[in-house]
């Protein structure tokens, strides 16, 4: 049984929460968050230890792996002195908000002989896995291009002041519209291709803030684009769309288009989204894309049931359980630190847009990863 602590105990480390039964394998040694009133009702909630500081927490031998689950503008600090500790590290998107500060965590991991990985996990999912295998079996022949949706509704729109987690920590609504949709939600599409098809050799990104002023009760300090569109070019020759909003209507749509069809999911963040291939079909002189979608079996483990609060059904814990895992068998976690720094440079590249526009060139690259053995 492997160790870990918390480091934040906001909105997102009570959907952590939820999957932990999952994982027994996990041990929960304790948590911190510098809001002591937070981390009291947290700990109180969940009955679990807390720490009095980061420090007590980086000097606990029992704790091999930190998650840092605080806003991504700590990312950078916190993940650092972790490293800095001898700990592995489990990080939320981004890695950090800077390039060059995720590859110093990179670098930094690798000198230590230390992981460090980062969110998503959903690329370890049943929907994501099963698409993957799909790809490989060359299922549509050759892929021509992927259109990838992150749209969200009109989120200022929407009653967030009354989003409220299970330990009671209310949906950090200031720290979500200044980080950006971009960096809160692309990666969720980003693991998936990148894991697919490869390293993105360059992008064409767009982005811009069509509703600068998202709040009436508070100053936002900065203002991010709120809508984004990248095309991204593989080395494989793969060409791919992502979209990301919280301006239009929900669409989480996935297609990646072949030869020999479409093979399509509705939702990146339910780990279990069907998964359908519609046939392309010839009649006389016309050819159009079958009607009836045919569902594709998922692959893994379905018969247990995942956590069902929250817009996403997923397992939170899944990528902390295969960095643990990867550290006692002596290999690399499927989210290794050079994927994650991919991921990171694609989702900033796309969030910066809105002051650099046009083509970006991609100067990180990363090893394959592995498709989970329940899915090979």
């Amino acid at each position: 049984m492997a160790g870990i602590a918390i480091v934040g105990c906001g909105f997102v480390a009570d959907l952590y929460m939820q999957s932990l039964p999952r994982f027994p394998e996990l041990k929960l040694i304790g948590v911190f968050d510098r809001d002591e009133p937070r981390a009291s009702r947290f700990s109180t909630y969940h009955g679990v230890s807390r720490f009095d500081s980061l420090t007590k927490l980086l000097a606990d031998e029992r704790v091999t792996v930190v998650l840092n689950l605080t806003n991504p503008r700590s990312h950078f600090e916190v993940s650092d002195k972790c490293l800095r500790a001898g700990k592995h590290v489990y990080s939320e998107k981004p890695l950090a908000m800077d390039l060059e500060q995720a590859k110093q965590l990179v670098a930094l991991a690798a000198s230590s002989r230390l992981w460090i990985s980062s969110a998503p996990c959903t690329l370890l999912g049943e929907t994501a896995q099963t698409i993957w295998r799909a790809l490989r079996e060359q299922q549509l022949g050759e892929i021509r291009i992927v259109y990838a949706e992150l749209d969200d509704g009109l989120v200022h729109l929407m009653p967030y002041q009354k989003w409220i987690s299970d330990s009671g920590a209310p949906w950090p609504y200031k720290d979500e519209f200044e980080i950006g949709c971009t960096l809160e939600h692309a990666g969720y599409y980003i693991t998936w291709l990148v894991a697919f098809f490869g390293p993105v050799r360059f992008l064409t990104a767009w982005a811009s803030t069509q509703v600068p002023e998202k709040v009436t009760d508070l100053q936002l300090e900065t203002s991010s684009p709120d809508f984004t569109v990248a095309c991204m070019q593989f080395e494989s020759g793969v060409t791919a769309r992502l979209t990301c909003s919280i301006l239009a209507p929900h669409d989480h749509q996935l297609r990646i288009v072949g030869d020999r069809g479409v093979l399509s999911t509705k939702d990146c963040w339910m780990f279990r989204s069907p998964v359908k291939i519609r046939r392309v079909m010839r009649f006389r002189r016309k050819q159009f894309y079958s009607p009836w979608g045919r569902q594709y079996p998922l692959v893994g483990d379905i018969g247990k049931k995942l956590p069902v609060k929250g817009a996403a059904q997923m397992d939170w814990f899944r990528g902390v359980a295969d960095l643990v895992q990867a550290i006692q068998e002596g290999r690399k976690p499927r989210l290794a630190p050079d994927f994650c720094l991919h991921v990171t440079e694609l989702s900033l590249g796309i969030h910066n847009a809105d002051r650099r526009p046009g083509v970006i060139p991609i100067t990180t690259r990363f090893e394959p990863v592995d498709p989970m053995p329940w899915a090979k």
